[in-house]
């Protein structure tokens, strides 16, 4: 009798430790984030993680550091793990397809967070920022500053720099911005002394700062040894980085040789400090919290079998299918607003920005 209440003892104990990962594995959510090395994944990798697991959801958040196998090797063990839905946010948009049809077959949901993940039918949703809009934001913006579209006719010289090749988005941002800036450039109220323009031209790997400034150095010997640049259209804040290194190597921020107007993306602290320095003229302000409690809705619908919000279902084509998306609205910050924006609603504290 001993024996077999001993037996029956371990039969629980064993019975409530498998029960207990049934229901941790049925609970498990997978994230993928792309890389450490710029600041807001790592916010939007917390704010996801923070949010999720106030749900009550274990979460499993992963950094591929910019490699993509590793970020396969990642999405194969969440897969593994018994994750039921996978937010990534993609490094190589064209990249997943081999395996996301793995995550299809299991019945794993996806959801592409930010960038769009191309090929591939097991995309279910995605959730951004409206990545046109940004450009539209950065385009009006230095229309308005410039007073072109007050009749300003210039001419002002203007350089323009895209994100990396392989991101679905920067073709967006590139897009909102030159459509913006179009009818100005035509009238030569705004000149690209390089003329470089199209993306095979001005894109920069991996949005990698040195790339931005060792392309920036080439252009101001080439075509600004005689006259200042005016207006450098940069998408994203990594970008501006090293755009403004090159700018400060050649001589720009003094009285004599002012910064050029200079756009970005993403409100990193860095860039910030560089806007109330002047550096820096703009940046568009995409707080990751509220994409974040987005994303958490959506899985949450999921994991509860109903339809997650979108509000767009035109837009994304990913090559295979047309992805219900939510887009949430940008909006910029520049020197006159960004206490308002970034210290007011406690996106950043005054001694991040100091």
């Amino acid at each position: 009798m001993k024996k077999l209440g001993i037996l029956l003892l371990l039969i629980v104990v064993m019975a409530t430790l498998f029960a207990g990962c049934a229901k941790e594995e049925s609970n498990l959510i997978g994230v993928s984030m792309p890389t450490k090395s710029l600041q807001r994944w790592n916010q939007d990798g917390a704010n996801m993680k923070t949010e999720l697991e106030k749900k009550g959801y274990k979460v499993e958040l992963l950094y591929a550091e910019d490699s993509v196998d590793q970020q396969v090797k990642d999405l194969e063990n969440m897969i593994t793990k018994g994750c039921k839905v996978l937010v990534v946010a993609s490094i190589d948009g064209e990249a997943l397809k081999g395996v996301l049809d793995e995550a299809g077959k299991a019945g794993i949901k996806v959801i592409a967070y930010d960038r769009l993940i191309r090929g591939s039918e097991y995309v279910d949703y995605y959730a951004t920022f409206d990545n046109y809009l940004v450009g539209v934001l950065q385009g009006n913006y230095i229309m308005q500053t410039l007073g072109l579209d007050k009749g300003e006719q210039g001419p002002f010289t203007m350089e323009v720099f895209g994100g990396s090749p392989d991101d679905n988005n920067a073709y967006f941002f590139n897009g909102g911005a030159m459509d913006t800036l179009k009818p100005y450039i035509e009238s030569g109220a705004l000149v690209i002394k390089s003329g470089q323009t199209d993306m095979s031209q001005i894109a920069i790997q991996g949005w990698k700062s040195e790339g931005a400034q060792a392309r920036m150095d080439n252009l101001l010997t080439a075509f600004y040894a005689d006259e200042p640049v005016d207006v450098v259209l940069s998408p994203n804040d990594s970008l501006a980085q090293g755009i403004v290194a090159s700018l400060k190597a050649a001589g720009y921020g003094s009285a004599d040789l002012p910064f050029p107007i200079l756009t970005g993306q993403d409100c990193d602290t860095t860039n910030v400090k560089m806007l109330i320095a002047g550096e820096q003229s703009m940046s568009v302000f995409k707080d990751t919290r509220t994409l974040a409690t987005k994303v958490v809705e959506m899985v949450e619908a999921l994991m509860k079998g109903t339809e997650p919000p979108v509000n767009d279902t035109e837009t994304y084509d990913n090559g295979v299918k047309v992805v219900p998306s939510y887009l949430c609205e940008p909006v910029f910050a520049d020197v006159n607003n960004y206490k308002a924006l970034l210290i007011d609603s406690g996106y950043y504290t005054e001694d991040q920005l100091k």
